[in-house]
């Protein structure tokens, strides 16, 4: 793995209709990822996630924007781009989520990349790639908990 990519693999045990219901719609996005989600699941649409840092009650709100869609195996979007701008490689990362079903359970893939095309300083470029390797492998977690306990409850 270069700094280029951040990539996480995590079996679910839930089908792929619940794991894509969990990863694409707002009301599950923030079960396991963000504070607050909008986003308009098409590709071109739109979206933004928030945060709130309790150690710093601190907001972070980042834009997105959905690149590709193929329910449901394939979701990725760009996003953290500036307010104002549209997502390109140079100033939006590319978040992708592969999934395959495997018997009644799922098979993801995470994979953020375009780290190095990205227009920041050597010293951001790092730091975000070192925060963001630590936080994928704390959200993959919780993403595998919440679409678990989410498989009763979805129906596809």
């Amino acid at each position: 793995m270069s700094a280029d990519r951040i990539e996480r693999e995590i079996e679910i045990d839930a089908p792929i209709d619940v794991v894509w219901t969990v990863i694409t719609e707002p009301e599950h996005i923030t079960g396991w990822f963000t504070d607050s989600a909008e986003l308009d699941v098409r590709p071109g649409g739109a979206g933004r996630f928030g945060w709130h840092a309790k150690e710093t009650n601190r907001e972070m709100v980042v834009n997105l924007q959905v690149e590709r869609l193929d329910p449901p195996h394939f979701f990725s979007f760009r996003w953290e781009y500036p307010d104002g701008d549209d997502p390109s490689e140079t100033n939006a990362p590319l978040v992708e989520f592969s999934l395959e079903a495997r018997g009644d359970s799922t098979h993801l893939r995470l994979v953020e990349s375009g780290l190095d095309k990205i227009v920041r300083s050597d010293a951001d470029k790092e730091t975000y790639f070192t925060e963001h390797t630590n936080g994928w492998a704390r959200i993959a977690e919780r993403l595998r908990d919440y679409a678990a306990a989410q498989r009763s409850s979805i129906t596809g």
